[in-house]
């Protein structure tokens, strides 16, 4: 369930976004970079340097959409904040990353649980300039929609512990190239600075296996060993792999149950 309200693009595919909509973004994009400097991976920040956000207003689907088909052929496509996971997984398997058109109130800038505009262009779009990053992001929503809706969910691990929150190993050390933390002010800095967390080496069965919840700081990181270790994770049987990870149960979680934190 969502408590925003999406936009609607008019005729022209422009969406109509307020003084205060726009002063939000260039709040989020101004901190936000500052808070990567030296925690995000370099082709993030390649990738920023690519697309070129404006920093006064929110980007229009369109603009990015021009960019983005500039370097890999993939364009956003306008949805709400939360849509069925064969919509997302058909979108992407169709070179369509879907973007939510509404952005969090004043009183969330911290921390939004949905999916807002800032996450889905600051957090994903830099990374769809390159190549091989988009064709491995079709291939995986191709392999989702293979599946059973229960397995999506398995399977989604993968993606979680990836594009979502995925870190690499660099010449300047451990840096971040997942969406949901770069998007994040908080997770940004935690996910590299904090002791708290674990940080393990990637391994595609772990993933499957571990499981995760969306509202808390994850308590671990999946580390691949260079950016160019995301692509090769299709080149494995993955549908066998996600039989395995059936087979084996899961992990105990590092977490505990929502609810139960205190």
């Amino acid at each position: 369930m969502t408590t925003y309200v999406s936009k609607l693009p008019n005729s022209d595919g422009v969406i109509d976004w307020t003084k205060d909509e726009n002063l939000t973004w260039s709040q989020l994009i101004e901190r936000q970079s500052k808070i990567i400097l030296n925690r995000a991976s370099p082709e993030f920040h390649e990738g920023l340097d690519r697309i070129q956000f404006s920093r006064n207003e929110i980007p229009q689907h369109r603009e990015i959409n021009k960019r983005l088909k500039k370097f890999t052929g993939w364009e956003v496509e306008v949805v709400p904040s939360l849509i069925p996971a064969k919509e997302f997984f058909g979108l992407i398997a169709n070179k369509k990353f879907p973007a939510a058109s509404f952005i969090r109130i004043p009183e969330e800038l911290d921390y939004i649980q949905e999916p807002d505009i800032f996450h889905e262009f600051y957090g994903h779009v830099p990374l769809l300039t390159f190549k091989n990053y988009a064709n491995f992001m079709e291939e995986f929503g191709k392999i989702a929609l293979s599946v059973s809706p229960k397995d999506r969910s398995r399977l989604f691990r993968i993606f979680w512990f990836t594009v979502e929150f995925g870190l690499v190993q660099s010449s300047q050390g451990v840096r971040a190239y997942g969406g949901g933390m770069l998007s994040s002010i908080h997770e940004t800095v935690y996910s590299i600075d904090s002791s708290e967390p674990k940080r393990e080496p990637f391994d595609t069965l772990k993933a499957l296996r571990t499981p995760y919840r969306i509202d808390i700081p994850q308590p671990l990181y999946y580390v691949l060993n260079r950016f160019e270790d995301l692509f090769k994770i299709l080149d494995q049987d993955i549908l066998y792999l996600l039989e395995e990870s059936k087979d084996l149960g899961d992990f105990s979680p590092l977490f505990k149950p929502k609810g139960e934190e205190l």
